[in-house]
């Protein structure tokens, strides 16, 4: 079998389609593991954030959430050591105060959506089991005990 894509501008507008968008690569491999009964691919995922924005767009389970998720939080991390590079450097540049500081922010910002995002894909990849409607089993008046997350998993 053969399958040719080709693509007119606003198809999916003037047909009522729905797109999740993604280059039509992705698209391909996913139509050709489902017709042959083939896994699906466990490509890398990019570490370019546009193309992990259209990696995102192709995610269709939780581990892939969970992926990408991660993906972004090292991206992140990779972003607050440039931050924190060029906080020094304005340091070194003498440029004003106001400019050093709001870098350490963003520097701290950026560190802690990164860590957001690994609690986020923890949270993807072992998604909670259904809440009980019953009877509670924690005696009245004491609240149940709380287990710390795991620690992240970063990279030195």
């Amino acid at each position: 079998m053969i399958v040719s894509f080709t693509v007119r501008r606003q198809a999916a507008a003037d047909f009522g389609h729905k797109s999740t968008g993604g280059p039509v690569t992705s698209l391909a491999q996913s139509l050709h593991a489902q017709l042959y009964g083939l896994p699906a691919d466990a490509d890398p995922l990019p570490t370019a954030l546009d193309a992990l924005l259209q990696a995102t767009h192709t995610a269709s389970t939780n581990d892939q959430h969970a992926a990408i998720l991660r993906q972004l939080a090292d991206q992140l991390r990779n972003a607050a050591e440039i931050i924190h590079r060029y906080q020094h450097e304005a340091s070194w540049s003498r440029l004003p105060d106001e400019m050093t500081t709001r870098l350490r922010h963003a520097h701290a910002h950026a560190g802690e959506i990164a860590d957001t995002l690994d609690h986020a894909a923890h949270a993807f990849g072992n998604p909670a089991p259904p809440t009980r409607t019953g009877p509670s089993t924690t005696p009245p008046g004491t609240t149940p005990a709380r287990h710390a997350a795991p620690a992240s998993g970063r990279r030195p």
